[in-house]
């Protein structure tokens, strides 16, 4: 495939993912404190299942093992919120199963591209760990998420995800610096930004209610 290709579908990823953030926090901003639409879940899902595609593309394990462990925990906020079951349900089953079918199709459908991905020639081996790594520390922000939205059986982004987020973005970054990646790079760069500004409105918030 040609690499415009791949490349528009990395950014398409990202611009989704931008725009979810936009919208959190332009809402963020008009009520004075951190708040979480419906819609920054249905675009993470969207821009996920893309940057999975992208991933694949990129023979790039790093961000398959990312997306793959944050793309389960947007299908359960959505849950959370009442939002998933309005969708056709083939649908529903068609974005469930489509991960899974991907990594069938990694082992069954020529044996070489589960190689390809774990022993990439562009990427040296510990490129690939800080790449992994990174993803770990950047995915921890939604199990965090995750566990705190179903102890509050509300949906919700709480100060610890806004933390773990610029921790995981500052170590994309720099996998992204020297992977030569500008989806990446252009992506955690714009949202290292709004992670820090989020921080910032939860101070302001916590002094306004002490």
């Amino acid at each position: 495939m040609k690499d415009w290709i791949i490349y528009s579908i990395g950014f398409l990823a990202q611009i989704l993912f931008s725009g979810r953030l936009i919208i959190q926090w332009i809402n963020s901003e008009k009520s004075k404190r951190i708040i979480t639409p419906s819609i920054f879940w249905k675009l993470s899902l969207i821009a996920s299942f893309l940057l999975f595609i992208y991933g694949y593309l990129r023979e790039d394990f790093a961000i398959m093992l990312g997306q793959t462990l944050t793309y389960f925990i947007y299908i359960r906020n959505l849950q959370i919120n009442g939002e998933w079951y309005k969708s056709p349900k083939i649908l529903r089953w068609f974005i469930i199963l489509f991960p899974v079918i991907i990594v069938i199709l990694s082992f069954n459908n020529g044996q070489n591209d589960l190689i390809n991905l774990l022993k990439n020639e562009n990427i040296p081996t510990w490129l690939l760990l800080l790449g992994i790594i990174s993803q770990i520390v950047f995915t921890f922000r939604f199990i965090y998420q995750w566990i705190y939205s179903e102890k509050t059986k509300v949906s919700q982004l709480p100060i610890g995800f806004w933390r773990l987020s610029v921790l995981g973005a500052s170590l994309i970054l720099i996998y992204a610096i020297i992977r030569e990646d500008p989806v990446l790079l252009i992506g955690h760069g714009a949202g290292l930004i709004i992670y820090i500004r989020n921080i910032i409105i939860w101070k302001k918030q916590k002094v306004n209610v002490d």
